[in-house]
């Protein structure tokens, strides 16, 4: 059990370390539409709420990107300096650098997908990309190319963290998204870096400050399916495990039922000395509870030792393909009460049956 929960423990911070690098802390987005206004005086407010590190203004939509024949739908979002601060982008940059606002023209950083399949290169001469957007707030015209919004974007950096990423996700500078999305004054969200330990004092402070106009969510209620889906199967693997424990307590109630049919006399004589039926029956169940607290303590070692060895010298290890190079490990203490709580309860109901029903008979005959 240690083994198998800490190795999901592993695999859910795995997977929350990735989205650590795109996710910020806390993201505020509007209750109704995309898009919404803001002002020195709002984001002064926010950043006097104690534990708000950086702030980050975001502006994203579908955009049409073009590679002389090739072309992609994909989501780009403009960025400002400060998201760099707010997310670890720059930690997933595999070709290149995280640059989006260039003095010598508009750049553009793109998913490992959507760079394979516009068949752009970093280390190669790549020419500008054309990025095409729906004109808003326009009649339609006879011309499709005045119904759209063009930028020329040069490509400066490649990231990857996995697919739903690295096909859906391309940045540029928040002051190229305004002008690409015809929206000069607004914003799509506002993303947060918090003082360790503070995101849940500062989510529940803005979301009292903002009212029902704005969300305010923080990473994990940003991808709550991924992680609640993670926990469920924790959870779910964690009851089997139990049951399995169960059977293997039969083990227990074998041997507290031989061991009282070895001492039947002793149980007797002990009786005629005066000793009670309770005292008889607690030196039984202590002897289940040292059985089981034995077990329990050296299966527990086991296990920390399985995942030791695991962390330091990486036994199981994947393939080059794979975004870690081993099994991750993660110890929580929390798993280790809860195993020894149920391990100490099984017995305890393991132990009981035997020593009530068998001292009772051997006492009756």
């Amino acid at each position: 059990m240690v083994v198998i929960l800490s190795a999901m423990n592993g695999l859910t911070g795995t997977v929350a370390n990735l989205y650590n690098s795109f996710e910020p802390d806390i993201k505020i987005t509007p209750a109704k539409g995309k898009y919404f206004a803001i002002n020195n005086a709002f984001l002064s407010e926010i950043k006097n709420i104690p534990g708000v590190t950086f702030i980050s203004q975001t502006l994203s939509d579908k955009v049409l990107i073009k590679n002389e024949d090739k072309q992609a739908l994909v989501s780009v979002k403009g960025v400002d300096v400060n998201f760099n601060k707010v997310t670890r982008i720059d930690s997933a940059i595999t070709e290149g650098r995280f640059s989006v606002g260039d003095k010598n023209g508009a750049s553009i950083v793109l998913g490992r997908g959507i760079a394979t399949q516009l068949q752009v290169s970093i280390t190669e001469f790549s020419s500008e990309l054309s990025l095409f957007s729906p004109v808003r707030g326009k009649k339609e015209s006879l011309n499709p190319e005045d119904n759209l919004n063009q930028m020329y974007c040069t490509p400066r950096g490649i990231f990857s963290m996995n697919d739903e990423f690295d096909f859906q996700y391309a940045f540029i500078d928040l002051a190229t998204a305004k002008k690409l999305f015809d929206s000069p004054d607004k914003i799509s969200a506002l993303e947060i870096l918090c003082v360790p330990g503070q995101t849940e004092n500062v989510q529940e402070a803005l979301q009292a400050q903002l009212g029902n106009d704005f969300v305010v969510k923080n990473r994990y209620q940003l991808n709550d399916v991924l992680f609640k889906s993670l926990e469920t199967e924790k959870l779910a693997t964690f009851i089997i495990l139990a049951f399995i424990l169960i059977i293997a307590t039969f083990n227990i109630i074998g041997a507290l039922t031989m061991l009282i049919i070895e001492k039947r006399k002793d149980i007797k004589t002990l009786y005629s000395l005066g000793a009670d039926i309770k005292l008889i029956r607690n030196i039984f169940m202590r002897e289940g509870f040292l059985i089981t607290g034995i077990g329990a303590a050296i299966g527990l070692l086991l296990g920390l030792l399985v995942c030791w060895m695991q962390m330091q010298f990486h036994l199981v290890k994947f393939g080059s393909e794979f975004i870690i190079p081993y099994y991750p490990i993660e110890l929580q203490l929390k798993d280790f009460v809860w195993i020894a709580g149920l391990i100490m309860l099984i017995g305890f109901f393991a132990a009981l049956y035997p020593v009530r029903v068998f001292t009772r008979l051997d006492l009756v005959h």
